[in-house]
């Protein structure tokens, strides 16, 4: 049988394996509940049984699957596959070539190298395939979102939904878990306007969100967040750095030639939707902006690194400064 990958949440939770494939927790966790789900459907009293490595020893996967007097429904979830002792692995794929009928075999595994000859295994008689990947870019966690809405049957602004990344951060079960009180509180379609009054206070403590406003020539937006970003814990040099990001983005992209946003992010090693945005912030620069930018950046860096007495006062010029620069062309 060819092997079928899918996203945690497509069809035929039922097959008699399951092969969840990543180490993104909330996606492998998903793929768990959507057998279980699918199973209890079924039948109401199917047994779930959820293991680690070391509760499946030699034997413990031949007891648990072996013909039952009531014939029950059974879940057998094995976290951590990549993790099982070589005799364990022997008996897990000695199961995948004639697997018990009635019963439902989930493994998790991390994927790469270590563990490999089990997922070969599970891959080779067929096993429905679920991936599970780490989002670790920010253009991910924006499609993660975006589907979540899609997902629960709502409609969000793409404005929206990066807000609400640039709001939240990495975190998935967090981004899961505030799209899913944002349509549970909200009617009609999700704009940004809704994301900053829910998360407003999330927001406002970004180094990103003290850069963005910054650039953008918001002196008094740009100076309430970075009084917010200092009360709630935020580092001064993270702040720094976020303005040096926001700046250099600006320059970065008034020094190129135009193109296509998928053009410019190879050319600049930006993602496309960072394009869009940094164009839209760099309408009010000039060349000469932009370099009186980069020397009270570098100016509030020291500060911060303890060439001055006071930090935050530090900051504070250097976004005056930024975005004052940033209505050059305005004024």
């Amino acid at each position: 049988m060819a092997r079928k990958t899918e996203t945690a949440g497509q069809a035929d939770p039922l097959a008699p394996v399951t092969l969840a494939v990543g180490q993104e927790d909330l996606l492998l966790d998903r793929a768990v509940q959507q057998v279980v789900a699918a199973a209890r459907a079924a039948d109401a009293d199917t047994d779930v049984r959820d293991l680690t490595p070391d509760q499946l020893g030699p034997g413990t996967l031949a007891e648990l699957t072996s013909p039952s007097l009531f014939a029950e429904r059974k879940v057998v979830v094995v976290r951590n596959a990549q993790d099982l002792s070589a005799d364990t692995v022997k008996d897990v794929k000695a199961y995948l070539a004639a697997p018990a009928e009635e019963i439902t075999l989930v493994l998790l595994h991390a994927g790469g190298a270590k563990g490999k000859g089990l997922l070969d295994a599970a891959r080779k008689v067929g096993a429905r395939e679920v991936a599970c990947p780490k989002m670790t870019k920010p253009a991910d966690r924006l499609s993660f979102v975006r589907g979540e809405f899609r997902t629960l049957g709502r409609s969000a602004t793409p404005e929206a939904c990066q807000a609400l990344v640039d709001a939240i951060g990495s975190d998935l079960r967090e981004l899961a878990s505030a799209v899913s009180q944002l349509v549970a509180d909200v009617e009609g379609t999700i704009d940004e306007a809704v994301v900053g009054r829910y998360y407003t206070g999330r927001a406002e403590a970004s180094s990103f969100t003290v850069a963005d406003r910054a650039v953008e020539g918001r002196a008094a937006e740009a100076l309430e967040a970075l009084r917010w970003s200092l009360a709630t814990g935020v580092a001064p040099v993270m702040i720094t750095s976020a303005l040096a990001q926001g700046v250099r983005a600006i320059g970065k992209l008034s020094a190129a030639r135009g193109g296509r946003p998928a053009d410019l992010a190879r050319e600049l090693g930006m993602p496309p939707w960072k394009i869009d945005r940094v164009r839209q912030q760099m309408r009010g620069w000039t060349p000469e902006g932009v370099a009186v930018a980069l020397r009270a950046v570098a100016e509030a860096d020291a500060g911060v690194k303890g060439g001055g007495d006071d930090p935050e006062y530090a900051l504070e010029k250097a976004v005056v400064t930024i975005a004052r620069a940033a209505r050059a062309r305005r004024g």
